[in-house]
């Protein structure tokens, strides 16, 4: 007969196996969950009775060098200028330290960090997908929404949906693609040649910004020096389009619910 307490410890260890297994499973909601933990934020200096070391190097609110002192003459320094000691370089030999107004320092650093992300341009991979019996209107649609994210800064992935038996003619999904690879030279550049994935074949493409820039000085001299509204600008469709045109990684379930359509048709053009 098992010892209760030792079987308890066997069923807690069977347990965490299942977990296991059920977390590491292809396929599983919980593999999704694993995600890259955040940079810890880098650690802050040390100031004024935190500085441990015996003597530092100091250096004034002026940025001139005052000298090797010992680190208690150096409080007592920045004390009478109301100041704070900042130990700005530890490795050094001894350590340097600088006298400032720390917690002015910290303001000034976060708000240059406010105005370096309002300036920062964030670059998103956006999808444009189309199925290998698509008429040349729909082509020319799909082409200026891709051309509309492509100017706004986006790269863009353009991909050909294959279903059912349509897997075995790639070369038209090939053929597709360099057409809108072609439409679209004069904003984009190929960061991506055509690769096929199960059924999907895509390329992606990366704004031009010379290209781009060039043509809009074009476009804005060949109407005396204003830039003109182009139709696409007009255009609510091309503009609502390009806002809805999915974020690539964002969209995983989207797929999924499109793999089981395929497979759906797969079926019923079996039974036929």
């Amino acid at each position: 007969m098992v010892p209760r307490g030792l079987a308890l410890h066997i069923q807690k260890v069977g347990l965490l196996v299942i977990s296991e297994a059920v977390y590491l499973s292809p396929g599983s909601i919980l593999r999704k969950r694993s995600k890259v933990p955040p940079k810890p934020a880098p650690p802050e200096p040390r100031i004024n009775e935190r500085i441990r070391v015996p003597e530092v190097r100091v250096i004034d609110e002026e940025g001139r060098q005052i000298g090797v002192i010992r680190t208690s003459e150096a409080l007592t320094m920045a004390r009478e200028r109301e100041v704070d000691l900042v130990e700005v370089a530890a490795q050094a030999s001894p350590p340097v330290a600088r006298l400032m107004d720390f917690g002015r320092f910290k303001y000034e650093q976060s708000k240059k960090e406010r105005e370096a992300k309002k300036h920062q341009v964030n670059v998103q991979l956006r999808e444009v997908r189309m199925k290998p019996k698509i008429d040349d209107h729909d082509v020319d649609f799909k082409t200026r929404t891709a051309a509309k994210l492509l100017k706004r800064g986006d790269k863009v992935k353009v991909t050909v949906m294959f279903r059912g038996r349509e897997i075995t003619h790639p070369q038209i999904g090939k053929a597709l693609l360099d057409r809108v690879l072609n439409s679209l030279e004069d904003v984009a550049i190929l960061e991506k040649d055509a690769m096929l994935e199960g059924r999907h074949m895509t390329i992606i493409l990366a704004p031009d910004k010379k290209k781009i820039a060039a043509k809009a000085r074009a476009a804005a001299e060949a109407v005396g020096g204003t830039a003109p509204v182009e139709d696409d600008e007009d255009d609510e469709a091309i503009t609502a389009a390009a806002d809805a045109a999915p974020i690539v990684g964002e969209d995983e379930n989207d797929d999924d619910v499109a793999d089981v359509a395929d497979e759906d048709d797969d079926e019923e053009s079996t039974g036929d």
